[in-house]
């Protein structure tokens, strides 16, 4: 009885280590793809990361005026900002406020705890991206 589980155990540690390598050479890859800038309102995934990315994720945001996104970090992601309409402030824990007014570019740092207001009388639109950050 011993020793036909040992054949089995041996047998299923070769089957394992033969068929873990075409498992992983089957991975899907990211791809290519356009997407729509569409969200009613609040925040809209676009890029969720892996599989979709290789870690990038990004979505859009609708703000009405006074709105504010609240406080938040990315962690040990960097992440920027691409204004496409209205005016707004990041703020980021600890310094000042950071006008903007579209079209312009937001670059938070990695581990800044940090807010999206619209501070103007339109709404305020966006895409945020969200990339893991790695030291130079």
């Amino acid at each position: 009885m011993q020793q036909a589980k040992s054949i089995i155990l041996a047998a299923s540690l070769v089957l394992l280590i033969l068929v873990l390598p075409s498992l992983s050479s089957q991975t899907v890859k990211p791809q290519p793809l356009t997407l729509p800038l569409e969200c009613a309102e609040g925040d809209c995934p676009l890029l969720r990361g892996v599989p979709q990315t290789a870690g990038m994720r990004s979505g859009f945001v609708r703000l009405k005026p006074g709105e504010i996104v609240g406080w938040h970090t990315t962690g040990k992601n960097e992440e920027s900002l691409v204004i496409l309409r209205g005016r707004g402030e990041a703020r980021l824990e600890g310094q000042p406020a950071r006008p903007f007014v579209a079209r312009a570019l937001v670059y938070i740092p990695p581990a800044t705890r940090h807010t999206v207001a619209n501070t103007g009388e339109e709404q305020l639109e966006y895409v945020y991206i969200v990339a893991p950050a790695s030291a130079p």
